[in-house]
């Protein structure tokens, strides 16, 4: 990863953590996530940050047995797709058992240090 998209990612985050959660909307309506330059669905180099919604929706999920060696230990686990509207968060959801976790459920994203010491990771907290 370089560092310019390495500083674009943790800017996004950092604005999560604050409560001011953005995305970034061209003039066609399209909306994606940072760090970009243009928009991927058409091209636009004409990108606007956009308040993202305090909350969002499970739109997809799956209970995670076997971790990557990043999440060892952690098992099980949800890692769901959140509609926000113009936007979708990939994140894991915590804050409920594993298979209390159902499509549609309302969830707000936040910042989690992680407990290894190797970053930041985006989670969705059931609401």
């Amino acid at each position: 990863m370089t560092d310019i998209r390495t500083a674009g990612y943790d800017e996004w985050l950092d604005s999560i953590d604050t409560g001011e959660g953005y995305y970034l909307a061209c003039p066609n309506g399209h909306g994606s996530l940072p760090p970009r330059a243009v928009c991927p669905h058409c091209g636009s180099a004409e990108l606007e940050e956009e308040t993202l919604p305090d909350a969002g929706s499970v739109e997809a999920h799956t209970i995670v047995h076997v971790p990557t060696p990043r999440f060892d230990g952690e098992a099980p686990y949800v890692t769901a797709v959140a509609d926000f509207g113009d936007v979708r968060l990939t994140g894991v959801v915590r804050g409920l058992a594993p298979a209390d976790v159902e499509d549609g459920l309302a969830v707000v994203p936040t910042v989690v240090d992680r407990e290894d010491g190797e970053g930041r990771l985006l989670v969705l907290e059931a609401r």
